[in-house]
């Protein structure tokens, strides 16, 4: 494993690290639909690098990311604060 692999694991597992119980439940809901509704702002934890994005209609694998409405605002502050702010925006 590289070290930019160990890095983005470890930067995924603070993430997770920061959700509630109920987050977690709200997360896994989420899972079960086929795409987030339109203007819904989303981490993807597999390109964290991209920062907080946007959906925009397309399908996108759901078991991968992390919607703003599954999380507290003080949670998802606290997720800004991991990425190191909204850079990447989309």
């Amino acid at each position: 494993m590289s070290s930019d692999e160990r890095s983005e694991y470890t930067a995924r597992d603070r993430i997770l690290q920061l959700l509630s119980d109920e987050e977690v439940a709200k997360v896994s809901t989420a899972e079960t639909q086929l795409r987030l509704p339109d203007g819904e702002e989303y981490v993807d934890l597999e390109k964290l690098d991209e920062g907080v994005r946007q959906a925009h209609g397309e399908t996108t694998a759901m078991g991968r990311l992390l919607p703003r409405s599954a999380v507290r605002e003080a949670t998802w502050g606290k997720i800004i604060s991991q990425l190191g702010g909204a850079a990447g925006q989309h």
